[in-house]
C-alpha cells in the first residue's frame, strides 16, 4: 500500500497545474481549458456547502494525523519504494489531466486556468487558514459567485473596474464558492483533498492575469483581509463629516504638557467665519498655532506644527482647507482638514534662506497655494499642493523697487490670475502653465497719474466684472485699473497681459482698511469702524456706521447664503431709490483693538464674541485656591477668568500710559498686586479688581518687574528695572488695616532676576531675599527696618563666571532647608537657606537657553507627597523636572510654548495646570500636567549611574571614560601618598582636594574658589 502524505499531494496538485497549461496555451501566454457547458448536476445535492466542508475538513485533518503516526513506523526501504511510486501515480495523473484537457477543448467551452508562482503559492498557502475562519462572515459580505458560470472578458471586466470594486478581490471569495464552481473537476473519492482542491483553481485562474496585474491583486489581497477584519481603507479625511473636529478626545495623554487652551489672538492677522449651519465656529491664530473655536460649545481645536510665530493664514472658498505658513528658521507652509483637523500636506523648503512667508492665498477652487516670501528679494511661488509636491510649479523674483508685498488674492473665477499689493505698487500676474511662465505687469502710479493724491495701497481685488481690478488707499479712495488681455490665438501668441489704471475714485474721507467682495457686493472697511457696500458701478447700497467699532482689520462672511426676505423678517432697506431690502449674509469683523464681533444681518444684530489684550502680555497670576487667572497686559487690561470652564469673569481698564507689567495674588487670594511700566504699585480687590488703597504707590520712576507677598500678607516687596527694592507694610489706622509705604534701596548693579519672601525656621516671622544678575544674593531685615530704611542682613556671591536667572525654594526633600539657583551656564545650585553656603551643584536642563523662570508645581494629594516636581521656562519652551534635582537628563522635558519669547509663568493652586505668557505674541497658552507619562519616560531612561554614562563622549565604553577612571583610581593614591608602603585602600570617592586637580587634567581650570562647590560622589560628579 502506497503512503501520501500531505504534503506530497500539494506538490502533485501544484505539478498538474504547471504542466497541464503547457498543453495548451493562447496568444498571451494565456492557457485555454475547454469546459462542458451546462447546469452542474452535482450543484442542488450540496445544499449547505459550509457544513459539508467543515466535515470534510475535520475528516481529512484526522486522516492526516493517522497518516503522519503510521508513516513514521515505516523504515528508509519503504520510503524509497513511496518515492518511485510517487512518480508513476504523478506521470498518471499528469497523463490524465491531460486527456480531461484535450476533452474539454473539443466540447468548445473555455476556462481560465493560472499557474501560481512560486510567492503565490505560499501567500495563498498561508491565507487558506484565515479565509476558512472568516467564511462566515465572508459569505455574508460578499455576493455568491458560480466561478463555473463565468467567462473570460467578466474577468477581464473586472480588473477594468478595479477602481470601482477595489474590495472585491478573488482572495476574498469564500471556499465554499471555489468549491460549488466547479464541483466535477473534483474527483468523489479524494475527501482529503477538498481544502487543496479549491485553492488549486484559485491559483489557476490567476495565472491568466497580466504580470503587472498580479502586483496589484496582491496589493488588494491585503485589502481583502482588511475589509474582513473589518478594517476600512478609507481616508478619515475623505469620509469625516463637520461635527468630528469638536468629539470629546477620550484617549490617555501621550505628553508630559498638554496644550488645553490658548488665550489672546493675533490681532494682525484675519479671522474666518468657517461654519454657521448648526454651530458658529471661526478661524483665528494665536502665537504659532491656529485655532478652531466653535463659540456655542465652548471649545477649541488647535492646529499644531508651527516652531515659529504664524505670518499669514489663507482658505478655501468652501472652508474646508487652510493653509498657515510661519517666519523664521526651518519655516513651514502646512494646508490642514479643517474637518478633522489633520495636516494633509506640509511644505518644507518654501523658503530656503529661512525668512517665511509674508503673504498667502489659495485658489477660490482650492488647487494652488500662492505665496509671497519676507526676504528682501520676494518670491512669488504658485504651489499644486493637491499634487503633494515639494517644489513650486512656477516662481518668480520681484524688484526691490516694487516695495514689500503684503497682499494677495487669486481671481475668483480664473486660478491662473493673482493680484497682490505693497503700500505703493500694485501688481497683476498671469499664470502661463503649459511654459512654466507667471507673467507680472506692474505699471508706475504717481500723483501725476491723475493729478492728485493717491496714497498708500491697503489691499486690492478683482472687479465683480473680473475685467478691472480695484486697490484701496489710506486717504479712502480707489485705483480702477483696466485688465488688457490680448487676444488668445492657436498659432501665435500675441504677448502676456497686463494692467493700466483708468480711474481714482474718491470713496470716503476715511482710510479703508479692508476691501472684499461677497455675492454681487463690493464691501470696505474703515479706519473709523464704518463698513459700506457698493454695488458693481461703485455706487453706495447700504453702510453699518452706527456701531460704534475702531479701525476694521478682518471682514468675513458666513458661506452659507442669506435667508430670504419673509414677513418676520427684520432686513433694512438699502439706500437706493427703490428702498429694497438689503439681503446680505452674517459676517464676522475684526477689529484694531483685538475685539472680534458678529452681525448678523436680519435685524442688525452685533454680537461681542471676544475681547483680547491687543498689546504684549507679560504678567500672569493664578488664584492660591479658586481656578482662577490673572492675566495683564501693556495696553492696561487686566482680565481674570476662570481656566477650567473657559469662561471670562470680568476685567478692569487701566488709564492710557498704564501699562501692566507684574501680578501676583496674595497667599489669601483677595488681593492682587500689580506693577505697572511707569512704575505705579497699585493693590487691588481680587474679586472686583478695585482699588483697596485709596491712591496706588508712585516710589518708582520705571517699570516694575516683581511683586511678592509674604506668607502673612503682612508685608509686600516690589523690584524694578533701577535695581531697587521696595518694601511696603500693613498698618492699624482708626481700627482699619491699610497699606503704607516702609522703604527702598537700590542693593543690587544689575537687574533684578528674584525677589522672595520666606519663613524663618526658628520663628514664624517672615524673611526677604532678592538675587540679581550681579550674582549677589542678598537678604534683607525686615524687623530693624523703619521708614525710608531698608536694613540688609547680608549679603553672599552665587557664581564666579556665569550669572544666577532664577531662584526658588526647595521642597523639604530634607532635613536641610534650600534655595534653588539656576545660573546661565545651565547648572542648578543647592544653597543652605541659613548659610548661604553652596551645598551641591549640579547639571539643569538644557534645552537651547537656561532657565529663566522656576516654580515648584503644588502636591495634588497626600499620595503624591513625597515626590515633587519643578515647572520652568526658558526663553521659548516650558518644561518639567522631577526632583530631587540629580543631573539625570531622562527626567525633564520641555515643549516650545512661544516662539518669540516666554514673558512669564503661572502655576494652578492644584498642580494641575503651567501657564506661560508669550509677550509679544499677545497671548497666554494654558498646559495640561501629566505627570505619569514623565515619569514613564524616565524609567526607560535607565537606573543608578546607567543615564549618566549618555552624557560623556563615547559613552562607558568610550576612551573619555576610561580616562576619568585612571585620574579617579590616580587621585586615591595622591592622598594616600605615592611612596606609602601601607595597603592600598579602593574606594568610591576621592577627596575634594583631589577634585581641582582631576579637573584640571581633562582640560578644566576652575579658580581657587571653585573647588567648594563642586560635589564629592562620582553619581553627582559624572552629571
Amino acid at each position: 500500500m502506497v503512503k501520501i502524505s500531505p504534503e506530497e499531494t500539494l506538490q502533485r496538485r501544484m505539478s498538474d497545474a504547471e504542466e497541464a497549461p503547457r498543453e495548451s496555451t493562447g496568444k498571451n501566454g494565456e492557457t485555454e481549458v475547454k469546459e462542458e457547458e451546462g447546469s452542474n448536476p452535482n450543484y442542488k445535492e450540496v445544499e449547505n456547502p459550509q457544513e459539508e466542508l467543515k466535515d470534510d475538513t475535520l475528516a481529512w485533518r484526522e486522516s492526516q494525523e493517522e497518516e503522519r503516526k503510521k508513516g513514521e513506523e515505516e523504515g528508509e526501504e519503504e520510503e524509497e519504494e513511496d518515492g518511485e511510486e510517487d512518480k508513476e501515480i504523478v506521470m498518471e495523473e499528469t497523463e490524465a489531466k491531460a486527456g480531461e484537457a484535450q476533452e474539454e477543448e473539443a466540447s468548445g467551452i473555455q476556462k481560465e486556468t493560472t499557474v501560481e508562482p512560486q510567492e503565490m503559492k505560499k501567500s495563498m498557502t498561508s491565507l487558506e487558514t484565515r479565509i476558512t475562519d472568516s467564511q462566515s462572515i465572508t459569505s455574508g459580505i460578499f455576493p455568491t459567485t458560480q466561478r463555473g458560470s463565468e467567462s473570460k472578458p467578466s474577468l477581464q471586466s473586472e480588473d477594468s473596474e478595479a477602481d470601482e470594486l477595489e474590495f472585491l478581490d478573488l482572495d476574498q471569495i469564500s471556499p465554499e464558492e471555489q468549491q460549488m464552481s466547479s464541483p466535477e473537476r473534483q474527483p468523489s473519492g479524494e475527501l482529503e483533498n477538498t481544502n487543496q482542491r479549491p485553492q488549486d483553481e484559485l491559483g489557476r485562474e490567476r495565472r491568466d492575469l497580466e504580470p503587472e496585474k498580479r502586483e496589484e491583486g496582491q496589493e488588494r489581497s491585503v485589502s481583502s483581509i482588511q475589509s474582513i477584519a473589518g478594517i476600512s481603507r478609507e481616508s478619515l479625511v475623505s469620509t469625516t463629516t463637520e461635527d468630528i473636529l469638536f468629539q470629546k478626545d477620550k484617549s490617555a495623554p501621550v505628553y508630559p504638557l498638554t496644550l488645553t487652551w490658548s488665550f489672546g489672538w493675533n490681532s494682525s492677522l484675519p479671522v474666518y467665519y468657517i461654519r454657521e449651519e448648526k454651530q458658529r465656529v471661526l478661524l483665528y491664530v494665536c502665537a504659532h498655532t491656529a485655532i478652531i473655536y466653535n463659540i456655542f460649545r465652548n471649545h477649541q481645536y488647535h492646529l499644531q506644527g508651527h516652531a515659529n510665530i504664524i505670518s499669514c493664514i489663507c482658505i478655501s472658498e468652501d472652508r474646508r482647507w487652510i493653509a498657515t505658513a510661519d517666519k523664521g528658521p526651518d519655516c513651514l507652509v502646512i494646508i490642514w482638514d479643517s474637518f478633522t483637523g489633520i495636516p494633509v500636506h506640509t511644505i518644507f523648503d518654501s523658503c530656503p534662506k529661512g525668512n517665511g512667508i509674508r503673504a498667502m492665498a489659495m485658489a477660490h477652487d482650492a488647487k494652488y497655494l500662492a505665496t509671497i516670501s519676507d526676504a528682501e528679494v520676494q518670491k512669488v511661488c504658485i504651489w499644486k499642493w493637491t499634487l503633494a509636491v515639494e517644489t513650486p510649479a512656477c516662481t518668480l523674483e520681484l524688484p526691490k523697487e516694487y516695495g514689500f508685498q503684503n497682499y494677495l488674492t487669486f481671481n475668483p473665477t480664473n486660478n491662473k490670475e493673482l493680484v497682490s499689493n505693497s503700500k505703493t505698487q500694485a501688481i497683476y500676474y498671469a499664470w502661463y502653465e503649459e511654459r512654466d511662465t507667471l507673467a507680472h505687469s506692474a505699471p508706475l502710479l504717481t500723483e501725476k497719474t491723475f493729478n492728485k493724491l493717491v496714497g498708500k495701497f491697503s489691499q486690492s481685488i478683482f472687479h465683480l466684472n473680473l475685467t478691472q481690478i480695484l486697490s484701496a488707499t489710506m486717504e479712502g479712495k480707489l485705483v480702477v485699473w483696466d485688465i488688457h488681455r490680448p487676444l488668445s490665438s492657436a498659432s501665435t501668441f500675441l504677448g502676456f497681459p497686463y494692467i493700466k489704471p483708468c480711474k481714482l475714485v474718491h470713496l470716503q474721507k476715511e482710510s479703508v482698511t479692508v476691501l472684499t467682495t461677497i455675492d454681487s457686493y463690493i464691501v470696505t472697511g474703515d479706519i473709523k469702524g464704518n463698513i459700506k457696500f457698493y454695488d458693481h458701478t461703485l455706487s453706495i447700497v447700504n453702510w453699518y456706521s452706527h456701531l460704534q467699532l475702531s479701525a476694521v482689520r478682518t471682514l468675513s462672511f458666513s458661506k452659507t447664503p442669506a435667508t430670504p426676505p419673509t414677513e418676520k423678517s427684520n432686513y433694512p432697506p438699502n439706500c437706493t431709490l427703490k428702498g429694497d431690502l438689503f439681503v446680505v449674509r452674517n459676517f464676522i469683523i475684526g477689529t484694531s483693538d483685538a475685539t472680534v464681533y458678529h452681525l448678523t444681518t436680519d435685524g442688525t444684530k452685533l454680537e461681542k464674541l471676544f475681547v483680547e489684550p491687543k498689546d504684549a502680555i507679560c504678567a500672569i497670576s493664578c488664584h492660591p485656591y479658586q481656578p482662577l487667572i490673572a492675566i495683564g497686559s501693556i495696553c492696561g487690561m487686566i482680565k481674570v477668568w476662570n481656566y477650567e470652564k473657559k469662561r471670562y469673569l470680568f476685567s478692569r481698564v487701566f488709564e492710557k500710559g498704564l501699562g501692566v507689567q507684574s501680578l501676583t495674588y496674595n497667599p489669601e487670594g483677595a488681593l492682587l498686586g500689580a506693577g505697572f511700566t511707569e512704575g505705579t504699585v497699585y493693590i487691588l480687590d481680587a474679586m472686583s479688581l478695585e482699588n483697596e488703597s485709596p491712591e496706588p504707590f508712585r516710589y518708582s520712576r520705571t517699570s516694575v518687574t516683581h511683586i511678592s507677598f509674604s506668607h502673612d500678607s503682612q508685608y509686600m516687596a516690589t523690584a524694578d528695572i533701577s535695581f531697587i527694592v521696595a518694601v511696603y507694610k500693613v498698618v492699624v489706622r482708626n481700627g482699619r488695616r491699610v497699606w503704607e509705604y516702609l522703604a527702598r534701596l537700590r542693593s543690587h548693579r544689575k537687574s533684578i532676576r528674584s525677589l522672595l519672601f520666606g519663613v524663618y525656621l526658628d520663628s514664624n516671622e517672615p524673611r526677604l531675599l532678592s538675587l540679581g544678575t550681579d550674582r549677589l544674593l542678598i537678604e534683607y531685615d525686615l524687623l530693624r527696618s523703619y521708614k525710608d530704611h531698608l536694613e540688609v542682613l547680608d549679603i553672599h556671591r552665587t557664581d564666579q563666571g556665569c550669572y544666577p536667572t532664577c531662584m526658588v525654594w526647595y521642597p523639604p526633600l530634607t532635613r536641610e532647608l534650600f534655595l534653588l539657583i539656576c545660573n546661565s551656564g545651565y547648572k542648578v545650585k543647592l544653597f543652605n537657606a541659613t548659610t548661604k553656603m553652596c551645598r551641591k551643584t549640579l547639571m539643569g536642563p538644557a534645552y537651547g537657553s537656561p532657565i529663566e523662570q522656576a516654580q515648584v508645581l503644588a502636591v495634588r494629594s497626600m499620595a503624591e507627597l513625597p515626590k515633587h516636581y519643578l515647572v520652568f521656562i526658558n526663553r521659548d519652551k516650558v518644561g518639567l523636572q522631577i526632583l530631587p534635582v540629580d543631573g539625570n537628563p531622562h527626567k525633564t522635558t520641555a515643549i516650545v510654548c512661544h516662539p518669540n519669547g516666554v514673558a512669564g509663568m503661572a502655576l494652578s493652586y492644584d498642580g494641575r495646570y503651567a501657564f506661560t505668557a508669550g509677550g509679544h505674541d499677545r497671548s497666554v497658552v494654558q498646559w495640561k500636567i501629566n505627570l505619569s507619562v514623565l515619569e514613564a519616560a524616565v524609567s526607560l531612561g535607565g537606573e543608578d549611574l546607567t543615564p549618566f554614562y549618555g552624557l560623556l563622549s563615547g559613552g562607558r565604553e568610550g576612551k573619555f571614560y576610561r580616562e576619568l577612571e585612571d585620574y579617579f583610581y590616580y587621585s586615591q593614591l595622591r592622598s594616600q601618598g605615592i611612596d606609602t608602603m601601607e595597603t592600598r585602600k579602593v574606594s568610591e570617592h576621592i577627596c575634594l582636594s583631589e577634585l581641582p586637580f582631576v579637573m584640571r587634567a581633562i582640560g578644566f581650570y576652575p579658580s581657587e574658589e571653585k573647588p567648594n562647590i563642586y560635589p564629592t560622589s562620582p553619581g553627582d560628579w559624572l552629571a
